[in-house]
């Protein structure tokens, strides 16, 4: 099973050096959040800029809010960041929840499903090197991987799980370690979905746990950073508890996905520490 970092957003100056020791370290995949109202870094451009400090490790969308973009300009955006790192881009796609990340995009937040649907019909038909429509070309460049960059879908509802087998390649999913039983049955559905739609062997299935790692200094920011990133949702306080901040649960966690087939965890860090790379790297 792989194992990846997902960045810390509060501090957008020292993503570079995280990138460097992660791929210096034992980890598979960086990952990035997405807001539109907040002030984290935009991913795209962030991965792009980590993506040129390293060679080998992954980058990730964790999850890209694909209905507050332009169809076309993500489809050609993702295809060349595909395409420059090699192949190396992971495009994690989901539809957001806060209402003014879409007041802003001026997206009807009620169709965002829908949307999503609708954009991903257009984006593997660019992918694949087809015209936009009529009388309008193709637009490109190709990306390295054939057909686009490998999709992940982010969500927890039946309609977001089936969209995996649909359109995408694998399913994404931000779980508390302790309910990690629970997201078993997720990861069984989606496996069922893609058998219903025909599709070869089985989705890539990645999962997502919170952690800090260090001083209690280090965990106090972690959890203030967290806190404030998931006000929106009225269980911050809730998630925040979750979160493993000893070597032997983050050990226990990484166990239990492994057991439940998870083909990758991603360790997503809060706090700025960029010292807590190495710390996980002993860990593992």
């Amino acid at each position: 099973m792989d194992v990846g970092i997902g960045l810390p957003i509060a501090a957008p100056d020292a993503l570079r050096t995280w990138a460097e020791c992660a791929e210096a370290g034992p980890f598979s995949t960086l990952g990035l959040l997405d807001r539109l109202v907040y002030d984290n870094p935009e991913p795209l451009i962030t991965l792009a800029v980590l993506a040129g400090a390293t060679s080998r490790i992954r980058v990730q969308t964790e999850v890209l809010l694909a209905p507050l973009r332009d169809t076309a300009l993500l489809a050609k955006q993702a295809a060349t960041l595909d395409r420059m790192t090699g192949g190396r881009l992971v495009l994690g796609l989901g539809i957001g929840g806060r209402d003014d990340d879409h007041q802003v995009a001026g997206i009807d937040k009620n169709t965002r499903g829908r949307r999503l649907d609708e954009q991903m019909a257009v984006l593997r038909r660019l992918w694949s090197g087809e015209p936009y429509g009529e009388n309008i070309g193709p637009i490109g460049p190709a990306p390295a991987r054939p057909g686009g960059p490998e999709v992940l879908f982010g969500g927890f509802r039946t309609a977001a799980i089936e969209r995996v087998a649909r359109w995408g390649d694998g399913f994404l999913a931000a779980v508390a370690p302790s309910s990690a039983g629970l997201m078993g049955g997720l990861f069984d559905t989606a496996r069922r979905f893609w058998k219903e739609y025909g599709r070869v062997g089985e989705p890539r299935i990645v999962a997502q746990v919170n952690v800090a790692l260090g001083s209690d200094d280090v965990v106090h920011d972690a959890r203030s950073n967290m806190r404030a990133y998931y006000a929106f949702l009225g269980t911050a306080d809730q998630m925040v508890a979750g979160m493993l901040t000893t070597p032997t649960k983050i050990r226990a966690a990484l166990a239990e996905f492994a057991d439940l087939g998870a083909d990758e965890v991603m360790l997503y860090c809060h706090g700025v520490d960029p010292h807590q790379v190495d710390r996980l790297a002993e860990l593992l």
